[in-house]
């Protein structure tokens, strides 16, 4: 397929989207507010149940089949000293997620939520579903990361695998990835997109060393001075630093504003990737949502920008969808209050009354 075709196709699917359903939304704040418990007690698990109606269309929220979805691909720029292990360990870990020995998987296993790995960019074959791009980007620090077609071809596999999923029943996604280096890529695109100084935004990633921070940060920052990504554009800022993990997640946002489900943020690297597809459709924000603020410095940045607030602070920096799976039984729990308690009618209570001050 030709570039100007798969363009075109990306913006078809883009032109889908519309905003949530404002009456489903309006109809879970009343359920909530019925049931006979203090008013907005359950906070931020609340609001997301009731963005999940609006999502859904539908006041009978549930998520009963829950799955994580896992971008898999390698990052040239590693090349470059930025990381504290090679890029073999990405397909080492990728393949792990198969055979429940990664620490998404087993959080995964415990927590009911199936999980999909995807490889969308790792450097050599693997056992994992293919879906590759290519054997990995290009060192960013050199040369742009990858062919503006290349990243179009990555945002829509991530559209396509979310129709694979509400295919099959999925009422709800969390987002992770695995690629070395992609803490890198992930600073470069934010500092684009949240016009900041890389500086500001980047962090440690897997454990860098003082020396090792400082070395990222200039590679950054060179790379962004080289290539001059367009902020208004996010295919250019993708194929100029990003990855293709970043790309496929990206179009997983994307894909749940286009087929309705409520896609469930993790840490840094999922929050560039959201950022990325809310600068190719606003709307696209209504059906995200944000689960834990991790230890990397850009991301409550990013959250801010995004709007979002996110329900779990517990200090994580792991990656691969960890935070959004641990989120995932939290918000569970609340939907089950939501769906079973009774209401003040039900138990001839008065209604609670709210009288917070405006």
């Amino acid at each position: 397929m030709r570039r100007q075709d798969t363009e075109k196709q990306l913006e078809t699917w883009i032109g889908m989207i519309g905003p949530a359903d404002r009456t489903a939304i309006k109809d879970a704040q009343k359920r909530w507010d019925s049931i006979a418990k203090p008013l907005h007690s359950l906070g931020l698990l609340e609001d997301a149940v009731i963005k999940m109606a609006g999502i859904s269309k539908t006041a009978d929220v549930r998520i009963d089949k829950k799955a994580l979805v896992v971008m898999c691909a390698d990052n040239g720029v590693v090349a470059e000293g930025v990381t504290q292990t090679g890029q073999e360990v990405t397909a080492i870990v990728a393949e792990n997620f198969l055979t429940c020995e990664s620490s998404a998987a087993i959080m995964c296993k415990t927590a009911g939520v199936d999980i999909f790995p995807v490889d969308i960019g790792i450097a050599r074959d693997t056992l994992v579903p293919d879906y590759k791009i290519a054997y990995g980007t290009k060192n960013l620090a050199k040369e742009p990361a990858m062919t503006r077609d290349e990243a179009v071809r990555a945002v829509l596999t991530g559209i396509g695998i979310v129709k694979e999923r509400k295919e099959e029943g999925y009422d709800i996604l969390a987002t992770g990835e695995m690629g070395i280096g992609n803490t890198t890529t992930s600073s470069a695109v934010a500092a684009v997109l949240l016009d900041k100084p890389a500086e500001t935004l980047t962090g440690r990633g897997a454990g860098l060393s003082g020396e090792g921070l400082r070395r990222k940060k200039e590679v950054i920052a060179k790379a962004l001075a080289l290539h001059k990504p367009d902020r208004k554009d996010s295919l250019d800022v993708l194929s100029k630093v990003g990855g293709f993990d970043l790309a496929g997640l990206a179009g997983v946002f994307l894909g749940g504003a286009v087929y309705r489900m409520p896609i469930v943020i993790d840490g840094f690297i999922s929050a560039a990737a959201a950022l990325l597809a809310v600068n190719m459709c606003g709307l696209a924000k209504e059906y995200m949502i944000a689960s834990h603020v991790s230890r990397e410095p850009g991301m409550q940045f990013i959250l801010d920008e995004l709007g979002l607030r996110a329900s779990l602070s517990c200090g994580m920096s792991l990656g691969e969808g960890t935070g959004a799976v641990a989120f995932l039984p939290v918000l569970g729990m609340a939907v089950e209050v939501y769906r079973r308690m009774g209401t003040f009618s039900d138990n001839q209570i008065e209604d609670y009354k709210d009288l917070e001050e405006p």
